[in-house]
């Protein structure tokens, strides 16, 4: 407020004008954007001094007045803010119904500005004996979150100590429905004083007397259900500014601490295998990406993986190995390696070793298969792939498609906890896989029983181990017909030492006989293994020395890339449309002693085009592909484009990138595969909805390139699969593998189908013909396959069988393209 304002007011006040005050603090109000700024506070001041008689004038003098401010809720709180100040011990409440629907409106924003000061008008809401409605204490407590907020508002805060937790969340408010004694109360009282990053044994102990009175079964058996509702959709959806598009689909902040203490006080129960998975979910549900946010609570995702470490159970163990595998956030997944770490040291173990025993059964008595007698039917439980699989017999032994009632009635936990059974093998199979594939680089080797228990053998593990091939003292074998064979199917019984097998440094001969192998004894391996690429170096490799432009000049998407980077254990930093610098994305090898980078930068310059709403870069340019000592200073560049430079220390000297012919022929094959791979997936030429260029078009001579272009690695290991593939097809007779394209005859046209990005050409003319494939890509039509996981074999295969019989298709979106 200026400072004539200032002492214009003064001057009414001290006339006790209260028609001139209430005119002037009302163009303040609009003046100043409904926001209480420099001058108020004394202002304020003098005129909560003022009589009772003069400050009922007032009141009605801006109860008059009101209706000029519009209906902005905030400059409604304002005026109301005046209105309460000046109200203060009088009856007189001719604003009721504002006041009223002020508040109501209040209670649907997130938050407010503590510059508005609405505390005032909440305070003196709950000064007077009105009850503030729960979405209006909800609005007060996210706002006292804010670090910039008054010291008033905070205050506030702490004095509405009801209802216990915000409304608005399915489970909080499911957790208010269960806890209406007073002893529960306490308990959820007690978990959102959870605001540091772990608890103290203050805390501990708070928790721990909570949970005595109560009865330890009884609180996990009540608190459990609540964590299955968190992240579900707002039950009080909020009007937000633009500027908070995706706070919906976030935590409340204050709820948040809530299910931190919560997370830690099941820490402090006896271990039961239900609370590792209810924490494991917390984790994951906690960092899930929000638009424009990011993860929707590290801290919350933090506070289980604490929880978890805690307990002192196998199920724990086991969930934290499977996180592991599984988490990409940073300071989540150095938690989950700080908390195997520390269990490893403590049971005197290796990283790897503990990563190993910590995969449980869950009931298999024998690989991948567990048999359960429930009354007179009995389920089974099989894992045929990647998937668990639960089928059921009666009584006679004859298989029935559902549950038999019987079951149903008389064994509801028992059935509860065979269907969470499936569902933790099925994640723990996932995790197993990506932990399996990031094998090759480990360089481990096991003794033979030691290897045959924790994988061969091992009930869960085995499932997947033995759709694998190993080396047994340097001999190449696989599992089929129940034993462990060689290539000519002699049995491997006995041996010493055994490592995961990688076709870098076999003859090409012997990786086909052992395609052949597989294919004979119809074993798909659960990743690619015999039919993996394997990355030679080249010899533009061999002029350009140090580093490889294999996969420059590509455009990613950078967010796509940065997750699949993150899976595949390399560290990379989202790069803003900002003035900073960022390292390349890396991966550190310490079993080899050194360091990967593959070279990147932002691309585009304009806000809400090239980046996000929060500024990160929609798409990335890359370039070099280098290895360095793992102890080099490390590399960087400015987020949009420029030369990489070293970051130098205490006048240390530079270090060069090594030579790409002394890095070991499987490093630099499984580093390029993983380049490879992002590259494959991420990149804009794999968009068919890309024919345009995106955006001005300036991408549209690299879409084509890229989508019709030379195939890479990966697409030329599918042309050869598909070159077996394709001839025992129900559509054999309609397709035929030419260069670089599988083509299909259909009655309408003959198609074109790239084997690298999976866009289709119409011939006779080579017109382009776009089909967006399902979010799950697709699925390959029965048959064989060799391997699991590659995506757009499974597009490519879909689209093969849907073009075969094109006259069936009825989708409006291809057949106007038809």
């Amino acid at each position: 407020m200026h400072s004539s304002r200032v002492r214009l007011l003064r001057r009414h006040i001290a006339a006790q004008d209260m028609d001139r005050v209430a005119d002037e603090a009302m163009k303040a109000l609009v003046d100043n954007q409904a926001y209480w700024t420099g001058g108020w506070e004394e202002v304020l001041r003098e005129l909560r001094e003022l009589p009772a008689e003069r400050r009922r004038e007032l009141v009605h003098s801006v109860a008059e007045r009101f209706p000029s401010v519009g209906d902005e809720t905030e400059s409604r709180c304002n005026a109301l803010t005046l209105y309460a100040l000046a109200a203060d011990g009088l009856d007189d409440d001719p604003l009721a119904a504002e006041r009223r629907k002020t508040l109501d409106d209040l209670g649907r924003q997130y938050s407010l500005w503590s510059a508005t000061l609405f505390d005032l008008l909440a305070e003196a809401e709950w000064a007077a004996g009105r009850v503030l409605s729960p979405a209006v204490v909800a609005v007060v407590r996210r706002s006292a979150q804010d670090r910039y907020c008054l010291d008033e508002l905070v205050s506030l805060a702490k004095k509405l100590t009801e209802p216990v937790l915000n409304v608005g969340e399915a489970w909080a408010e499911r957790a208010m429905r269960d806890t209406a004694d007073a002893d529960w109360q306490a308990l959820l009282a007690h978990a959102a004083t959870a605001t540091a990053s772990k608890p103290t044994a203050r805390w501990d102990k708070r928790a721990t007397a909570l949970v005595d009175t109560l009865g330890p079964d009884r609180v996990r058996e009540t608190v459990l259900p609540w964590l299955t509702l968190v992240g579900r959709p707002r039950t009080l959806p909020l009007d937000l500014r633009a500027y908070e598009a995706n706070l919906n689909n976030a935590y409340d902040p204050y709820n948040a601490n809530a299910l931190r203490g919560l997370a830690w006080l099941l820490s402090v129960l006896p271990p039961h295998p239900d609370t590792p998975r209810a924490l494991g979910a917390l984790v994951e549900t906690s960092l899930k990406k929000v638009a424009g946010l990011g993860p929707r609570n590290p801290k919350v995702a933090n506070a289980g993986v604490i929880a978890l470490a805690r307990i002192d159970s196998e199920p724990a163990l086991a969930e934290l190995a499977r996180l592991a595998t599984r988490v990409t956030y940073k300071n989540t997944a150095k938690l989950l390696d700080s908390a195997l770490e520390e269990r490893a040291v403590a049971l005197g173990l290796g990283r790897e070793e503990i990563e190993e025993l910590a995969v449980p059964t869950y009931g298999l008595t024998e690989v991948g298969r567990a048999e359960y007698r429930l009354g007179e039917a009995t389920a089974l439980l099989e894992v045929p792939g990647s998937k668990a699989l639960l089928t059921w017999r009666n009584a006679t032994g004859k298989p029935v498609r559902s549950v038999p009632a019987s079951v149903r009635r008389d064994h509801p936990d028992e059935l509860t906890e065979l269907k969470a059974a499936v569902k933790d093998v099925d994640k723990m199979l996932s995790a197993q896989t990506e932990r399996l594939d990031r094998q090759f680089l480990a360089r481990r080797t096991w003794p033979y029983a030691t290897w045959r228990e924790r994988y061969l053998d091992h009930p869960l593990v085995g499932t997947l181990a033995r759709r694998l091939l190993w080396t047994v003292d340097g001999v190449t074998v696989g599992h089929a017909d129940g034993e462990l064979r060689t290539l000519t199917d002699d049995p491997v019984r006995t041996g010493h030492e055994v490592r995961l097998w990688h076709p870098v440094g076999h003859e090409p001969a012997e990786i086909v006989a052992w395609r052949d192998w597989l294919e004979r004894h119809e074993i798909t391996q659960p990743f690619k293994q015999a039919h993996r690429e394997v990355y030679l170096l080249t010899d533009a490799e061999r002029t350009t020395a140090t580093y490889s432009n294999r996969f420059a000049a590509h455009f990613l998407r950078q967010h796509q890339f940065h997750s699949l980077a993150a899976v595949r254990g390399w560290r990379n930093k989202l790069r803003l449309c900002v003035d900073d610098e960022a390292p390349p994305a890396t991966r550190e090898l310490p079993q080899w002693g050194l360091r990967a980078e593959y070279w990147i930068e932002g691309d585009g310059e304009e806000y809400g085009i090239d980046t996000t709403d929060s500024g990160s870069y929609l798409r990335l340019r890359t370039d070099q592909v280098r290895f360095y000592p793992i102890d080099a200073p490390h590399n960087s560049a400015h987020c949009y484009g420029g030369e990489y430079g070293m970051w130098l220390r205490d006048g240390s000297d530079p270090v060069d990138p090594l030579p790409l012919d002394t890095i070991p022929p499987l490093v630099l094959s499984e580093v390029l595969r993983d380049v490879d791979l992002f590259v494959g997936v991420a990149s804009v030429g794999n968009d068919p909805t890309w024919q345009d260029g995106g955006p001005d078009g300036r991408f549209r001579e690299y879409w084509t390139s890229y989508g019709f272009g030379d195939l890479n690695q990966s697409a030329e290991t599918r042309r050869l699969l598909l070159d077996r593939l394709v001839p025992r097809l129900a559509i054999a007779d309609r397709c035929t593998l030419e260069g670089r394209f599988l083509h299909v005859k259909g009655e309408r046209h003959t198609y074109k189908i790239h084997l690298g990005s999976g866009n289709i050409l119409m011939t006779p003319d080579d017109r382009y013909l776009c089909i967006v494939p399902k979010s799950n890509g697709g699925s390959p039509q029965g048959g064989y396959l060799p391997y699991e996981g590659d995506r757009m074999l499974a597009v490519i295969l879909s689209k093969a069988m849907m073009l075969a019989d094109d006259t069936e298709i009825t989708d409006p979106t291809i057949l106007s393209q038809l």
